[in-house]
């Protein structure tokens, strides 16, 4: 059984697990299914409270994609929920990510 599958399986019993929702994401992302792995991302930084990770993740896979706009705007978003979630680590990673992706990437 594969990891993604070990990974299906347990989402199986509990598919609100968040972890478990963003190890499927990661897990996505390294078979090189982008898609899903982005739709996944998507979906846990719409929760209540959002998985601010995902922000960052999201923003790091758009890159690797040559979508820098969209990434951009994750950033920009996972910048402003870290902050709402007093999550000032995140924040300020996320924010250097964003810096560093040049013109129109400061906030």
């Amino acid at each position: 059984m594969s990891r993604r599958q070990k990974i299906e399986a347990m989402l199986k019993d509990d598919p609100t697990d968040m972890f478990l929702r963003y190890s499927l994401a990661m897990e996505l992302r390294t078979e090189g299914a982008h898609e899903s792995s982005l739709a996944q991302l998507n979906e846990l930084m719409n929760e209540q409270p959002a998985c601010v990770p995902a922000f960052f993740m999201a923003g790091q896979q758009l890159v690797d994609l040559d979508r820098v706009d969209e990434a951009r705007t994750a950033l920009r978003d996972g910048i402003e929920e870290a902050r709402k979630q007093d999550d000032s680590h995140a924040a300020a990673e996320m924010s250097d990510f964003l810096t560093s992706l040049g013109d129109l990437g400061e906030l």
